[in-house]
């Protein structure tokens, strides 16, 4: 069974903000010494996974949500805008968690997490309170929306739930 759009959205949305929190933990010096060793190769892992994320939504949800649904296309707009810019947060993440695997510090590492974590909360919020009621109305395309990719732990062990093209 097909689960609605929107609900996947939220699922996946719910998993990069755990996965975020771990982060921002192991970043702080509040997460087990593991899971503070691994810290970059996480960094990197979940830098890809919101890239993916995003890339999925711009090449496939929201064009269809904009020929589905027309009056949406400023949010759409709005929303791969937001994607660019946490695009730039994301590379700043990605070099800050180089340096931290080259020198074994990054003392900015923690808050540009902060920051990104911030930002990625509010667009989240944004998408879900204007775009679910759409995607869910879109139940005949759920499955040509379903990827499935693997979102690593933050902390370690084995990769948190699936994740969809959403």
């Amino acid at each position: 069974m097909t689960h609605p759009l929107g609900a996947q959205l939220r699922r996946v949305h719910d998993t990069l903000r755990a996965d975020l929190r771990a982060l921002q933990a192991a970043a702080a010096g509040g997460a087990p010494a593991d899971a503070r060793r691994t810290l970059p190769a996480h960094c990197l892992a979940f830098c890809a996974a919101l890239t993916a994320h995003h890339t999925g939504e711009d090449a496939a949800v929201f064009p269809l949500l904009a020929e589905r649904f027309p009056e949406l296309a400023p949010v759409l707009q709005k929303m791969a805008e937001d994607h660019e810019m946490i695009s730039g947060i994301l590379a700043r993440v990605e070099e800050l968690a180089g340096e931290l695997a080259a020198s074994g510090s990054s003392p900015r590492l923690a808050g540009e997490l902060d920051g990104l974590a911030a930002i990625a909360e509010s667009h989240f919020s944004f998408e879900e309170r204007r775009i679910t009621a759409a995607l869910d109305r879109l139940p005949d395309a759920a499955p040509a929306l379903d990827g499935p990719v693997r979102l690593p732990r933050a902390g370690g062990g084995p990769p948190a739930q699936e994740n969809s093209a959403l």
